[in-house]
């Protein structure tokens, strides 16, 4: 179900969808609730208890924890930028040496799982007569 106004919630849920059914079922999957949109005082007041709480500016709008890798997602649409916050939090993790990919289609979300090493169940298409998964070895 697509709704209007949100090209980022709507990538989102796709990815979800997707990476539950690519990655193991091991595979942790998670989005944190990261900011509070309600205007005024009010939503003001709830986004400090949640900073206070632990809740990190700029974190990735989805965590992906499987066989003992780590990969941050952050999603945009076609024209969405980083802010400052995402741009800090991007740089912190891979100095930290985990995945951090800006994804905006689900290819880009496959393809980030790819490119850090893990393995999938995504056969890729035109892949010849034998099938072989996004992390590079034969399918099963």
């Amino acid at each position: 179900m697509k709704r209007r106004g949100t090209p980022e919630a709507d990538l989102q849920r796709s990815v979800v969808q997707a990476l539950r059914f690519a990655l193991p079922r091991t595979a942790i999957i998670h989005h944190c609730a990261n900011e509070v949109t309600e205007p005024g005082p009010r939503g003001a007041k709830r986004q400090a208890i949640l900073v206070g709480m632990g809740v990190h500016p700029g974190f990735a709008d989805l965590m992906v924890l499987c066989d003992g890798r780590v990969l941050f997602l952050e999603l945009k649409s076609l024209k969405g930028r980083l802010s400052p916050d995402q741009e800090a939090f991007r740089d912190a993790i891979l100095a930290q040496g985990h995945g951090w990919a800006l994804v905006r289609s689900l290819d880009d979300a496959l393809g980030a799982l790819a490119d850090h090493g893990f393995t999938t169940r995504v056969v890729q298409p035109g892949a010849g007569q034998r099938a072989v998964s996004q992390s590079g070895r034969p399918a099963p």
